[in-house]
């Protein structure tokens, strides 16, 4: 993994990572602690879209995110899959920036920890014979 595309893909799902943050950030700050938002999903003609924020309200008073996100980082670490990894921490930050902050953390460790080992582990050459020599041969030395 050399040059841009290495690198891309090696910062790509870092970059994604930040992408879940933003957007449950967004979520938290504009659904859920805006007190216009709560105002106008509390009056009589509440819009449709009401619901989802109740039910993303209703899923952080019960914990729900943080237990999902502790899920996927067990399978995580059992798996041993990049994209499981990634889903943990992605669960993670979500549960974190939406007030399961213990279960968030764990996860977001877990699964940062775990896609880091996963980079790691990627192969960096390509198999094959190094330094240009088919057979290995031992040579004396003077």
């Amino acid at each position: 993994m050399s040059g841009a595309p290495g690198r891309l893909r090696i910062a790509l799902p870092w970059l994604a990572l930040l992408v879940v943050g933003a957007g449950a950030a967004t979520l938290r700050y504009g659904l859920v602690e805006s007190s216009a938002v709560g105002q106008l999903c509390a009056s009589a003609h509440a819009p449709a879209w009401c619901t989802a924020r109740l039910w993303l309200v209703l899923g952080f008073l019960r914990g729900i995110y943080g237990i999902v996100a502790l899920v996927v980082a067990v399978l995580a670490l059992l798996g041993r899959r990049a994209w499981l990894a990634w889903l943990a921490a992605a669960l993670g930050v979500f549960a974190l920036l939406l007030y399961c902050v213990e279960a968030g953390a764990l996860a977001v460790l877990v699964g940062c920890l775990r896609l880091l080992r996963q980079q790691l582990r990627a192969p960096r050459l390509p198999p094959g014979p190094q330094h240009g020599q088919g057979q290995q041969q031992v040579q004396a030395q003077p």
